[in-house]
């Protein structure tokens, strides 16, 4: 409960202020800021209905440990784009002939607000690691079981630092040690998450290590001290 009101005072801070641009792009407005975090909500909510529907929360589709699609592909009938959905191959790359050609389709709730991205990209992505919910360690997909840490304390999707193909299964790789993905394409200054339950999170492009890795890992047993990724 106390970690949980954590993160409600965090949100409630942070959505009042706008975090700084980057050089050449002017201040993002609140309108911006809020339909970002809507199109968060939206994907979050569609993971909670898949994993109604199938048990866990949906991974990239993997073949023989290759990933082949993203999860974006997968929460699409939960978006209202189920005739999309019926459009791709599920047995065919990302890239292939007929997939490649859906790409420019990409749904409204994946569209960059602002940023630098080609047609079709967007800045939505996970982060893969060995206990997460993306990568070839998870199979189909993780169960709520394995979210020892608690939903609220868990990164599920967020504003990453670079675009790529909506459909693509290219979630953010994190060492074991060094430097974290890049955050905060869209923003410049900060980056707004989607948690495993549902809160909208902001917190800085940059942000403590040592707490971040909190978050993306579900079953850590560590607290996270969420004054260290504010914003500032």
């Amino acid at each position: 409960m106390r970690r949980m009101l954590a993160v409600t005072c965090l949100v409630a801070g942070l959505v009042a202020g706008l975090p700084p641009a980057a050089a050449d792009d002017p201040p993002p407005t609140q309108k911006e800021l809020q339909t970002s975090a809507d199109n968060l909500k939206q994907i979050g909510l569609a993971f909670h209905k898949y994993a109604d529907t199938h048990g866990h929360f949906p991974n990239n589709v993997y073949d023989d440990g290759k990933a082949r699609l993203s999860w974006r592909v997968l929460i699409l009938p939960y978006l209202e784009e189920a005739a999309l959905f019926r459009q791709i191959k599920l047995d065919e790359a990302w890239d292939s002939p007929a997939n490649k050609a859906l790409v420019e389709k990409m749904p409204k709730v994946f569209a960059p607000v602002r940023g630098k991205a080609k047609a079709g990209e967007t800045f939505y992505r996970g982060f893969v690691t060995p206990r997460g919910p993306f990568g070839p360690t998870m199979g189909k997909g993780i169960k709520f079981a394995a979210f020892r840490d608690g939903l609220s304390n868990t990164v599920l999707v967020i504003e990453a630092g670079e675009a790529v193909p909506w459909t693509k299964p290219d979630d953010m790789e994190v060492p074991a040690k060094g430097a974290l993905p890049k955050l905060g394409g869209m923003f410049g200054g900060a980056a707004q998450m989607v948690m495993a339950d549902g809160w909208i999170v902001r917190v800085r492009a940059d942000p403590d290590p040592v707490e971040m890795r909190k978050l993306i890992d579900p079953n850590d047993a560590l607290a996270v001290d969420f004054d260290k990724l504010r914003v500032r």
